[in-house]
């Protein structure tokens, strides 16, 4: 093959290959479709907002009104550890979320947030608080994923996130202050019978 046919090969395939790289560059550039949520997607969302506020308050009421100031400790530090990461993760990782709205969606601080509450609340106080506050916790990352607020890998790493946090720095309430309960009856009333120190 003399030199001019080769020259002429070698500009066509740069031709080519600007071609395609130009044409690849504009469809890159080209604007993803606007994410419209359905109303089942937006009540959904506006509900494990709501559920995301509601929860964590309701764990510092009730923390407040037993007047457990070692427990409302214990909850600072685990709401301190799961925001932390949470943001440290969002702001580092740059995940770019379902709906397209921003790059905030690895993890999902609404899990976190209701799973921390959620693992503290079970941890200081037992199942009977915790149970209730895990099933909402479940429904809040279930629904981030369903309103396309997050990916479901972003939800199971907040719950990991916060309910982690919550173990590490929450110690059980009942055998901290040497809870006992046992039934009574002076054969006439029956009853609980409860001490715990302080």
């Amino acid at each position: 093959m003399n030199r001019t046919v080769l020259n002429t090969c070698k500009a066509k395939v740069v031709s080519v290959l600007l071609l395609l790289a130009f044409s690849l560059n504009a469809v890159a550039q080209q604007p993803e479709p606007e994410f419209t949520p359905s109303s089942a997607q937006k009540g959904v969302a506006t509900s494990t907002d709501v559920i995301a506020i509601a929860l964590p308050a309701a764990a510092l009421a009730g923390t407040l009104i037993l007047k457990d100031w070692q427990g409302l400790k214990q909850g600072a530090f685990t709401a301190l550890a799961a925001g932390g990461a949470t943001l440290i993760l969002k702001y580092s990782i740059k995940e770019r979320r379902p709906d397209h709205s921003n790059y905030h969606s690895f993890p999902s601080g609404h899990s976190a947030v209701t799973f921390a509450s959620a693992a503290y609340l079970q941890r200081r106080y037992g199942w009977k608080f915790g149970g209730p506050a895990y099933a909402l916790a479940t429904y809040v990352a279930w629904g981030r994923v369903f309103s396309k607020k997050h990916h479901w890998w972003d939800v199971v790493a907040g719950a990991a996130i916060g309910a982690g946090s919550a173990y590490i720095f929450t110690r059980p309430w009942a055998r901290e202050h040497n809870l006992s309960i046992s039934p009574a009856s002076d054969g006439h009333t029956h009853g609980f019978y409860a001490s715990f120190t302080f």
